[in-house]
């Protein structure tokens, strides 16, 4: 396994402070999740079941769970992205296989693998964006990929830092990183649905792909396109 490929990224003591600093929540609501928990099928009452239409769009149905602590996006981030799938494992389960610790998970090729174990076939695989901010080819591929792997009926996983600002006009700031699940897209995967662990005030909303592919910049993401 490549351990170069991405840098650290998941919340720190210093992403934390970086955020409750800059615009909000996200990472401290994190600490109120296990509140939300008893709730999982939230996301699915509010979305309704797995979809698809002849207008270029899809969302799965995601059983949503929030993160119990500020350092387990990562493995919430692929339970949510699981479930999808029907799969309902336990994060503490994941985070012990992604070798997750309180300085995070180190990047998305702890995540890849843990994917492809409970699918079971190793379909999915880790795609860098090196650069600081997304070229178009870039940002096609990811379009390309999150379509695909969702016509697949399967989950995108993220790894994103810094600020981005969703399709209502909320913004959403990780600067220390965070990891996501891609769930959903419309109008041919320009726009993406995320179920984000976060803040299960805010555990769905829309974002461009455009937007998304900055947000991974010198990150990557795992698809199985």
């Amino acid at each position: 396994m490549r351990t170069d490929l991405i840098r650290k990224t998941v919340l720190t003591t210093a992403g934390i402070a970086a955020t409750a600093g800059g615009i909000a929540g996200p990472a401290l609501a994190a600490h109120a999740a296990p509140t939300h928990q008893g709730t999982t099928a939230s996301m699915q009452a509010d979305r309704g079941s797995d979809r698809k239409s002849s207008h270029g769009e899809r969302e799965l149905n995601v059983r949503y769970q929030a993160q119990p602590n500020f350092y387990y996006c990562g493995p919430a981030a692929t339970r949510n992205a699981l479930s999808v799938q029907g799969k309902n494992i336990d994060v503490d389960a994941m985070a012990k296989e992604m070798g997750t610790t309180e300085a995070g998970t180190n990047s998305i090729n702890d995540i890849t693998p843990v994917l492809n174990k409970e699918t079971g076939k190793k379909v999915y695989r880790s795609v860098e964006i090196r650069d600081s901010k997304a070229d178009r080819k870039q940002t096609d591929k990811l379009r390309t990929d999150i379509v695909a792997t969702i016509d697949d009926g399967r989950a995108v996983v993220a790894n994103i830092a810094g600020t981005t600002t969703d399709t209502d006009g909320t913004t959403h700031s990780f600067e220390g990183g965070h990891y996501i699940s891609v769930i959903g897209y419309r109008d041919g995967g320009n726009t993406v649905t995320i179920a984000d662990s976060a803040n299960p005030d805010q555990a769905s909303y829309r974002i461009s792909v455009d937007n998304l592919a900055d947000w991974i910049a010198t990150r990557g993401y795992s698809a199985t396109a």
